[in-house]
């Protein structure tokens, strides 16, 4: 019987070790290839985002959508970016903390080196037609190519996306309402925004930001005959952020809905709150690319799927 026992319990060891093994294996590093030097103007002093800036205001349209086509097409638009990055790549709030003085200087940086990364690496793999197209050799969970296995460099440290995302911008007490302001380079994807203020003009921006995208119903849906609201999945996965201030009376559903009636417009704010009690469904998330291009006239990409 003990032994028996004993072959089992070495079993299940060896299994363990094999699992984490093939997981190991599956999600071992990727480094992106830095595409360009650190500018010889580079100031000695701050982090200026201004090429990024520049270049999102040139490819995003109305909508904040992206032209990837013609943004990989310029030689010129391209470099600028890799530039930036070999910049994002050399400092950082980690490495020279004195380029970054307030909390909001730090914030920026990581959002806007996030943002900036998920267009490189479009443009670098292009053409895509959904970051899912980017994968790991066994995708166990979606996006895990994208956003886990591929790692880049900020101030001298590789991290993957998805560090960046969940270690970087959102460490310790930060406004859960950032996550309107990252983009991942999806349909579902809150719009990108050329930059992050600083200083009173940041409280407004993430007003308006907020506001916008739950404003749109493939983002927040009332359906008071059914006695449902549904909303973006991007309300489940960072759900614990966004109710951390909420009412504890609430069960967490209307916890989660009262959050969103506070960053809502007063209409659908006021109906939020005769919903609190609705059931919640969360939409199927979009992955296509948040690409701006009308390909009503243009030839259909053909499907891709790498493996970086």
């Amino acid at each position: 019987m003990l032994k028996t026992f004993g072959i089992v319990l070495l079993c299940i060891a060896i299994l363990a070790i094999a699992l984490v093994a093939f997981w190991l294996w599956n999600v071992r590093a990727v480094v992106a290839p830095l595409q360009s030097t650190l500018p010889e103007d580079f100031p000695n002093e701050g982090f200026p985002h201004t090429t990024f800036e520049q270049l999102v205001q040139q490819y995003r349209d109305e909508q904040g959508q992206i032209n990837y086509a013609n943004w990989q097409q310029s030689p010129e638009s391209k470099q600028q970016l890799a530039q930036y990055l070999a910049a994002v790549a050399v400092y950082s709030p980690e490495n020279a903390p004195e380029r970054f003085p307030t909390k909001q200087h730090t914030l920026a940086y990581w959002v806007q080196a996030y943002n900036a990364t998920v267009i490189h690496t479009i443009l670098n793999n292009w053409p895509l037609k959904s970051v899912q197209d980017l994968k790991a050799p066994v995708e166990i969970i979606k996006g895990l190519g994208f956003f886990y296995k591929m790692k880049h460099v900020f101030g001298g440290k590789v991290y993957s996306l998805y560090t960046v995302e969940n270690s970087k911008v959102f460490q310790g007490d930060i406004d859960p309402r950032i996550h309107f302001v990252l983009n991942c380079g999806s349909g579902s994807c809150p719009v990108i925004r050329p930059s992050l203020p600083l200083g009173n003009e940041l409280e407004p921006f993430l007003k308006e930001a907020a506001m916008a995208f739950v404003s749109h119903p493939e983002n927040l849906l009332i359906d008071h005959a059914k006695q449902q609201v549904t909303l973006s999945m991007i309300f489940k996965w960072y759900q614990e952020q966004f109710t951390q201030t909420a009412p504890k009376h609430l069960n967490k559903s209307a916890q989660l809905l009262s959050y969103i009636a506070s960053i809502a417009a007063p209409i659908q704010a006021a109906e939020l709150q005769k919903s609190l009690n609705y059931v919640i469904h969360f939409a199927e998330y979009d992955w296509s690319l948040n690409d701006s291009r009308d390909s009503s006239n243009e030839p259909e990409l053909e499907p891709t799927e790498r493996k970086p």
